[in-house]
């Protein structure tokens, strides 16, 4: 090609100039041995890199970032790696999700400030992806996403552990006096024994799957172990690709359409997938500029089988979901559910991917006609305690619980929830609803995974294991039980959750959508009244614009500022 024929890239902007600017640019990048060819108008490739030592879902990512940088270097490209901010949900207070917005903030303006023609989001622990997908999106360059993968399957005196989901159990079997404090300590070395996120079916792996279902990865990334060489080769195809996706401009807004969400929100429902990636899905149609809502979640589906036997909603763990075949295999399984010609990152359409996938173990992953579950899709719930809705994940709830009228014991935020619970003389049996304020995207603030509160000792006691629990708040993608979750507003935002006191009635029933409580609008609006709206939780930095920004719940509780894409034009020059 000559160079009259050479496509004029972005990372010309820089490195394409003969002026005072070009040698600037040129002469540091050559600080390290670069050739001077090698700004010739290649594909100038960012390798957008989560790695952090506090993070350990993503503590492998510097090798991984090699192999994608081996794959662009084969390709012809020229990868750049830069960190961007890294959170870690088992580290970071008090929530990780309160940080997800400024993640993706850090990615759009590294992308948009610099010089590169495409990107390879390596992601991995619960909100890195949905942060990175965000930012990236905000830019629409060609992207390819690139997880971490699951963590081999724990493994604790003959059996195996689950990331998160065996947490819950066993603390609340030490509550109960049913496990020892030493055999607790026992397990904590034993659930988590490799590289890796989560290898449950909780958000980590849901996101990775969501990820692969909106066409934005490799096939087979999701499911893939950290530590299998397969994931290596992964990671090298996918530098390999985005190469070429810059050749053919294949931007993300091809690829996240109408379509492609839809596509994601049954697999989701296929794979027993965490109530977080409504919030995710939400927020990233919103930067893609995709029209997608809470009440899409509900029409397309809360009718799906679960068809993955995996914790929290069933037994097997990612490991084993990786061997049976993965993601492609329920998508071959959901057949002609699936928008079979949305588009993705390898040119080809999902169905062209998918079509061929095997499914080498039905215990794992069970046939359409033969579900592990039927009906099992995230609940979308309304009444006059959720105007603009709530979430519900009926797969991992206890079934005799989705129709349920109970009396609520109720908790005004996290800290007076842990002073009572443990309480002896707390008025509470195992017919009541736990509800549980001001933990929403305000209240917290940033939403924290506290909906799956602990039961009452004095409830474990008797054998009970679930109970109805109604919050603001999220719950973690390895949890189960009967939770309602999400309800928007907000109590922080002014909600109807703000107005509930002990002993009201509160119904719930999942069947007809239902979430309702027995509080006249009289007493309410007298309720309203007198109700204080909590005070501000910092009055500087970051927590200060969040909380003045921060949207809804319903809305993906992205900032309002940040909805929509705004490119990634290229910035004015400052030399």
């Amino acid at each position: 090609m000559s160079d009259k024929e050479k496509p004029v890239r972005r990372s010309q902007a820089w490195f394409g100039r003969l002026d005072r600017d070009g040698f600037i640019y040129r002469s540091w990048m050559k600080n390290r041995g670069i050739p001077h060819d090698q700004f010739d108008g290649r594909p100038v490739i960012g390798i957008c890199n989560t790695f952090s030592e506090l993070t350990p879902c993503n503590s492998h990512f510097r090798t991984l970032a090699e192999q994608v940088k081996i794959g662009v270097w084969e390709s012809g490209g020229f990868p750049l790696e830069f960190p961007v901010m890294s959170l870690g949900e088992t580290m970071l207070r008090p929530t990780a999700m309160l940080f997800r917005n400024l993640a993706s903030m850090d990615v759009e303006e590294s992308i948009r400030g610099n010089p590169l023609d495409g990107v390879v989001l390596l992601m991995g622990c619960d909100k890195t992806t949905p942060s990175l997908m965000m930012g990236a999106a905000s830019c629409d360059l060609p992207t390819i996403g690139v997880s971490g993968g699951p963590m081999l399957s724990g493994k604790f005196r003959g059996r195996e552990l689950g990331s998160g989901t065996d947490v819950w159990k066993m603390s609340e079997e030490v509550r109960a006096g049913q496990m020892s404090q030493e055999e607790f300590f026992e397990a904590e070395s034993c659930m988590h024994r490799s590289h890796g996120h989560c290898m449950t079916m909780g958000t980590a792996s849901t996101m990775a799957s969501m990820v692969e279902a909106l066409g934005m990865s490799l096939p087979g990334n999701a499911a893939i172990p950290a530590v299998d060489a397969r994931r290596n080769l992964l990671a090298r195809a996918s530098g390999r690709r985005i190469v070429q996706m810059v050749k053919d401009d294949l931007v993300m807004s091809k690829i996240l359409t109408r379509q492609a969400f839809e596509n994601a929100i049954r697999v989701n429902a296929a794979i027993g997938g965490s109530t977080n990636a409504v919030i995710h899905l939400l927020a990233i149609a919103g930067r893609i500029g995709v029209d997608l809502t809470l009440a899409d979640w509900d029409a397309l589906g809360h009718k799906l089988p679960c068809l993955v036997d995996l914790q929290p909603s069933g037994t097997h763990l990612m490991e084993d979901f990786y061997y049976a075949g993965g993601v492609p295999a329920v998508i071959r399984e959901l057949g002609d559910v699936i928008a079979r010609d949305a588009l993705t990152v390898n040119g080809q359409t999902l169905w062209d991917n998918c079509k061929d996938a095997p499914n080498w173990n039905r215990e794992v992953i069970h046939a359409f006609n033969e579900p592990f579950k039927t009906e099992a899709g995230i609940a979308v719930l309304r009444g006059n305690l959720c105007p603009d809705g709530a979430v519900i994940k009926p797969s991992a709830a206890t079934p005799a619980l989705l129709k349920h009228k109970g009396r609520a014991v109720v908790f005004e935020n996290s800290e007076h929830m842990h002073e009572r619970m443990d309480d002896e003389n707390l008025d509470v049996d195992e017919n009541c609803v736990l509800v549980l304020k001001n933990c929403g995207p305000r209240g917290y603030p940033g939403m924290a995974e506290a909906g799956n509160m602990p039961l009452p000792p004095k409830i474990l006691r008797k054998g009970i294991t679930d109970m109805v629990r109604v919050s603001d708040a999220r719950m973690s993608g390895t949890a189960y039980g009967t939770v309602v979750l999400h309800v928007a507003p907000e109590a922080a935002a002014g909600g109807p959750l703000a107005l509930v006191q002990d002993g009201d009635i509160i119904e719930l029933d999942v069947a007809a959508r239902k979430l309702h409580l027995h509080v006249s609008d009289e007493e309410l609006a007298r309720r309203r009244e007198a109700w204080q709206a909590p005070p501000a939780p910092m009055a500087r930095g970051w927590v200060k614009l969040y909380v003045e920004h921060v949207q809804q719940a319903n809305l993906g509780a992205d900032l309002d500022f940040l909805r929509g894409k705004s490119g990634a034009g290229i910035p004015k020059d400052n030399h």
